[in-house]
């Protein structure tokens, strides 16, 4: 009788984590081993076992034991300042262990480190918005600004190291972020042709 599978198509290739690592000596200390997923990335992503815990296994039939793993990652060629803890993705079964002799491909890589892209500090205000402070500074009796005010950005700095961006100095030119709707937009109120007579 074939098998009919049901619900969406998988990306993961490979096995759960804790079906390689208690096949291997010392649970795979100082292993190497890769997320498929992440194999995507021109970059060597991947990461090197320095300590496992193996979570109680489960009492439901068809689940994968997951694990406690304490790795140091190496992301897109860049590694994590700090060994990073890895349990809650470790049941997909996603994760290839590299052969000794093929270690040396991905450590031995040295990336030079990507280019941080500017983000501006201040943008405009929705359009909107824009006529109703103008509305209200004309209603204060305060003259109109020579120059359009700005509204300040405020970004979430927790991850800037890891997505490579950072804020513009003051003076410095950055890509802007203005509203409106490009002409290719259904919202983009469309002439009327005009009809012959």
């Amino acid at each position: 009788m074939p098998i009919k599978l049901i619900g969406r198509a998988t990306n993961c290739k490979g096995k759960p984590l804790w079906e390689i690592l208690a096949n291997l000596r010392n649970f795979g200390v100082g292993r190497i081993v890769l997320r498929s997923i992440l194999q995507r990335y021109p970059e060597p992503c991947y990461m090197k076992i320095l300590k496992v815990a193996a979570m109680p296994p489960t009492n439901e039939p068809y689940t994968d034991r997951k694990v406690i793993v304490l790795a140091d990652v190496v992301f897109r060629g860049m590694k994590e300042s700090t060994p990073m803890q890895l349990d809650n993705t470790t049941y997909k079964a996603d994760f290839v262990l590299v052969p000794k002799d093929q270690e040396h491909l991905y450590t031995g890589v040295t990336v030079p480190p990507a280019e941080k892209r500017v983000l501006p500090r201040t943008m405009e205000f929705p359009p909107l918005y824009l006529q109703m402070l103008m509305r209200d500074i004309k209603a204060k009796g305060i003259a109109e600004p020579a120059k359009q005010p700005q509204l300040n950005i405020v970004y979430n700095t927790s991850c800037m190291s890891v997505k490579n961006y950072r804020i513009a100095e003051e003076d410095e030119t950055a890509a802007s972020i203005t509203y409106g709707l490009n002409k290719s937009s259904v919202f983009y109120p469309k002439t009327e042709a005009s009809e012959p007579s």
